[in-house]
């Protein structure tokens, strides 16, 4: 059974819920609440982000529900790390693949804990770079090298997909002080 303040952080009104999958699972696992909060304001700005871009360009090559999922469930491995959920670290990443991977996640979702902060590596698909531009720009932090790679998926004139890019994620990092204090209301 989940904590009060877990399910708090899952169903408080303001950010999107998590796929139900995920929201199972962090129950599961009895994940802290700011866990929780962290996940569902990725989770909602990588919602605006495959929504906004789906729209922009419905042929793009990716997995809205894959994207979705890995943004809910990218930093699952802090349940195992909990330092981490207040300090720097990597040992989440692989530990939240191999959680996942032994809850009967698929791999292709599971992986996204292991990836969201590998984003350089070149084997980072569109998908990957969508995972990692949301838990980026949730807190308003802009990155210009993983802005430009999610860029050239985008087609077009490099400085076009550039410039929708730009005007897409300088609006989702102007609700960052919401999200942030969302984030901040729930204990470690």
């Amino acid at each position: 059974m989940a904590t009060p303040g877990l399910e708090q952080a899952l169903t408080r009104p303001g950010l999107r819920p998590l796929p139900s999958a995920a929201a199972e699972l962090l129950h599961d696992l009895d994940a802290p609440p700011r866990l929780g909060a962290h996940l569902r304001a990725v989770h909602d700005v990588a919602w605006s982000v495959t929504d906004r871009l789906g729209r922009r360009a419905p042929d793009l090559p990716f997995d809205t529900t894959a994207v979705l999922f890995g943004a809910a469930t990218h930093d699952i491995g802090k349940v195992l790390h909990p330092e981490e959920l207040s300090g720097p670290g990597h040992r989440h990443e692989a530990a939240g693949r191999d959680l996942l991977i032994r809850y009967g996640v698929p791999s292709y979702l599971a992986r996204f804990a292991a990836t969201h902060a590998a984003w350089e590596s070149d084997e980072a698909g569109l998908e990957d770079l969508l995972v990692s531009l949301a838990d980026k720009v949730w807190k308003g932090a802009r990155v210009e090298s993983l802005e430009a790679r999610v860029a050239e998926h985008l087609g077009g004139a490099p400085w076009e997909a550039f410039l929708v890019l730009d005007d897409l994620v300088q609006d989702l990092a102007g609700g960052a002080d919401e999200r942030l204090a969302f984030q901040a209301a729930f204990p470690i």
